[in-house]
């Protein structure tokens, strides 16, 4: 078991080195405590949580290495991780030194190794190399594994056997101690869940399944035509291997061990031999197997209870009661200012509810993997039809808006044009108790985009907080059971009775502010058959088209009367007064 607490610089370098990663500069043990993964972007704006071990994709040469590694200072990053191996092909400059006499590159590949350890010493952030051939992606995700130990709930967790509960990477050294060989452990599908250290003593095969968390593709063949995998999941005890043959590839042999709970294969367990097993280590691989076992199954249904505790915190915090400081607490959220985001998806006409609540859930996991690249600790849940994000936002209230807009917009262009998918943004909220009112808005905005009053996608409560206002003076006068009076009233009546368009003729002049050419053009009359209905509507109205007063009540209740018949799409003159007053 590490010595090292799993979200620290010294255990990520202790399970993945040298295998993936080597230490170029600079001390992990003053690192502290990683507060999250972050992927450098040089054309967007970096938004890493403090702490945060930042994968510098595409970062090249001394001199960028450098600029980013004081830049990365400034926002309190923890180590910047490169594409290794650094120092070999690059100048001061960052120039390739392609052709340079093998003196002369070593002076200065030297100078750089000076260079970039006096930036370190400097800055204070660590530089990390990652193995050629490894995957950027694989790394972001296996670290993001490693630091969600104890990332939710409380302090100080179960263990099982002496090691954290789900901590396959921790397992794996262990085993790895007690039978003095590199470890593997395996799902029945061949990839690799976690492995130990001391994988550089092993071959290139098992290099190569590290490098992609999964066991190459000709030797899973190879197992398979041979039938080790048969007698594996057959066999109570270890399965002894040999040395699998691939063209001039020279392998060592192996041993595994399946991983069962009651009569379900989870998965194997695999070690890399130099020498035999003695009976004692074959004892304790028998018994590893049993823990790995537990482990896995811990991890299996933590990955549920996980969901479900995350959904309720969300929901506490998002109520903003006495338990919100301790929910956003327990999220890593509760000192930062944060924005509530809500999705929805609105049904297709006889869309089975079964495929709409899955495809709910869907899009939520998806938001949440968008959400948490972009900003590690952002935290989803899907509640009721809707999914709540809860999305920490630095910097001023308009900035933090319209970074929020970008993102969901991004998300949205990602899942394509799917029907009814619909982002709305709250208000931030700079303090716990503010959430309550960040989801109120959120669910606002939300309202407005399926009310189809605007062709947006996405929209924060700031840009259609007219709209929400006037979906709820609807709301009003319905439970108000108000009725249509005054000129207006007296339009609709007339309308109704004559098979006349003043209402309309009243609309396409508020609209036009009074431009009678622009306004007949909107109707197609002639505009001295528009000035007649216009002058029809002030006397049978008894509307005086001169008092702004009156003008803003009878554009406001066309507004209502539009919400009201068609659910936002406007409505045609000459329907039943069954919009409210104003006055």
């Amino acid at each position: 078991m590490s010595a090292h607490p799993a979200r620290s610089l010294s255990r990520v370098l202790e399970d993945f080195g040298p295998t993936l990663l080597d230490l170029v500069h600079g001390d992990p043990a003053a690192a502290g405590e990683i507060g999250g993964v972050g992927i450098h972007d040089p054309h967007d704006e970096q938004h890493h949580p403090p702490h945060a071990v930042v994968l510098g994709v595409g970062v090249h040469g001394a001199g960028e290495i450098a600029r980013l590694l004081r830049n990365l200072a400034a926002h309190g990053a923890a180590a910047l991780v490169v594409r290794g191996p650094v120092g070999d092909g690059y100048a001061l400059e960052g120039e390739l030194v392609d052709g340079v006499e093998g003196e002369l590159e070593d002076g200065l590949d030297s100078e750089l190794e000076d260079g970039l350890e006096a930036v370190v010493a400097e800055t204070g952030v660590a530089l990390l190399a990652l193995t050629r051939g490894a995957s950027w992606a694989q790394l972001a995700a296996m670290l993001r594994t490693l630091l969600a130990e104890g990332d939710i709930g409380e302090a100080g967790g179960q263990t099982l056997g002496g090691v954290p509960s789900g901590d396959l990477f921790a397992l794996a050294n262990a085993i790895a101690t007690l039978m003095d060989a590199p470890i593997t452990i395996e799902d029945r599908r061949s990839r690799i869940l976690a492995f130990s250290g001391r994988q550089d003593e092993a071959d290139a095969p098992r290099v190569a399944s590290i490098l992609a968390r999964q066991v190459p593709e000709r030797y899973v063949r190879i197992h398979e035509e041979h039938g080790v995998f048969r007698e594996l999941y057959r066999s109570d005890g270890p399965v002894h291997i040999p040395p699998p043959t691939v063209d001039d590839e020279v392998a060592l042999p192996r041993v595994a061990i399946a991983v069962r709970a009651g009569d379900e294969i989870l998965g194997s367990v695999w070690a890399t031999l130099r020498k035999p097993l003695t009976p004692e280590r074959e004892r304790a691989f028998r018994e590893a197997a049993k823990l790995v076992a537990l482990h896995m199954l811990r991890f299996r249904a933590g990955t549920d209870a996980e969901h479900r505790l995350r959904a309720d915190l969300v929901t506490t915090a998002l109520e903003g009661g006495v338990g919100a400081v301790e929910a956003l607490g327990r999220l890593g959220l509760v000192n930062e200012p944060t924005l509530v985001v809500a999705m929805g998806l609105q049904a297709d006409r006889g869309e089975d509810h079964a495929h709409l609540t899955a495809e709910r859930q869907r899009l939520a996991g998806a938001l949440a993997v968008h959400l948490t690249a972009v900003q590690p600790r952002s935290a989803v849940a899907l509640l009721g039809d809707v999914a709540y994000a809860l999305f920490p936002v630095p910097g001023g209230s308009a900035h933090a808006r319209e970074r929020a807009l970008h993102v969901a917009s991004n998300f949205l262009q990602r899942t394509g044009d799917r029907a009814g998918l619909v982002i709305g943004i709250g208000s931030v909220a700079e303090e716990p108790s503010a959430l309550a009112r960040s989801r109120a808005n959120a669910d606002r905005a939300l309202r407005v985009l399926f009310s189809g009053r605007t062709a947006q996608r996405v929209a924060s409560i700031a840009d259609v907080y007219v709209d929400a206002l006037l979906i709820e003076m609807r709301d009003l006068a319905v439970a108000n059971r108000d009725e249509l009076s005054g000129p207006l009233a007296r339009l609709v009546a007339y309308d109704a009775k004559h098979n006349a368009h003043l209402v309309e003729t009243l609309r396409a002049w508020l609209d036009a502010f009074g431009d009678v050419i622009t306004a007949s053009a909107s109707v197609f009359v002639h505009p001295n058959t528009f000035r007649y209905r216009i002058r029809r509507v002030a006397e049978v109205g008894e509307f005086d088209l001169q008092d702004p007063s009156a003008r803003f009540a009878a554009m406001l209740q066309l507004r209502l009367m539009g919400m009201y018949d068609d659910g936002g799409g406007g409505r045609s003159e000459g329907t039943g007064p069954t919009a409210a007053s104003t006055g």
